[in-house]
């Protein structure tokens, strides 16, 4: 959701039960537009929230503006910032594969404290050969690290957008398709009308005739078509 739109837009998804109080869409409307002014982003969406025991979690991504000479960077050009009280945001560190693992091993609920520290044990080798033993080694994780894994975890796993609403440039740079006219009702029902927004873990190997039939600057996604349930769950699309 962008902040300029974002009144309308939370109107949009209240239906299913996802509302504000007046109090912190009124905070929101207002930190939000401080917050592209102060950072110079270009513009700034309300990506969700995520709930705590003792408080929730805001969450914003900032699109920074582009150099002289450069394009805006959709994909991986984004910055993503936390508020516990929807008027101050704290900038959250780049998401690493260390991070992602980390946060994996961590369940249950989050508490609403960044500070608050997580315990998980993780079994090492220690020495070698015959005297090698396995040893069980604490190891601490912040809940602010935490949140930055469960973000990017979210991201990798449900970011979903329909087929030609981004581009990809010449250049490798990936922007919104400011032409895109929407899915049509029967594409709409079609789960190769939509893609992953996020690199490709295990890019599907494509024969030649698949190829043939793709779009470069569109087709540039792993479509949910290729996506296989794991153990016996099996999903399906409905409109």
């Amino acid at each position: 959701m962008e902040a300029q739109g974002l009144h309308a837009s939370l109107e949009l998804v209240s239906g299913c039960g996802h509302v504000l109080s007046l109090e912190q869409r009124a905070a929101l409307r207002s930190s939000l537009l401080l917050l592209q002014r102060d950072y110079r982003y270009r513009r700034v969406l309300l990506w969700g929230r995520i709930l705590g025991l003792r408080g929730d979690y805001f969450i914003a991504r900032g699109e920074e503006e582009p150099g002289p000479e450069e394009e805006p960077e959709q994909l991986r050009g984004l910055k993503t910032l936390y508020s516990l009280n929807c008027i101050d945001w704290s900038l959250l560190p780049p998401a690493t594969d260390e991070i992602i693992e980390q946060c994996s091993h961590v369940k249950g609920r989050f508490v609403g404290d960044p500070s608050h520290e997580y315990e998980y044990t993780e079994k090492k080798m220690v020495g070698e050969g015959d005297a090698a033993y396995t040893e069980e080694i604490t190891i601490p994780i912040k809940e602010e690290t935490r949140l930055v894994g469960t973000i990017a975890l979210i991201e990798r796993e449900a970011a979903v957008v329909p087929r030609g609403a981004y581009i990809k440039t010449p250049l490798g740079h990936i922007q919104v398709n400011r032409s895109f006219p929407g899915l049509t009702v029967s594409e709409a029902k079609k789960l190769s009308s939509y893609f992953h927004f996020t690199d490709a873990l295990e890019p599907k190997k494509r024969s030649l005739l698949e190829k043939a039939d793709l779009e470069p600057s569109i087709d540039f996604l792993e479509s949910l078509e290729h996506d296989v349930p794991k153990g016996e769950r099996t999903y399906s699309l409905h409109m």
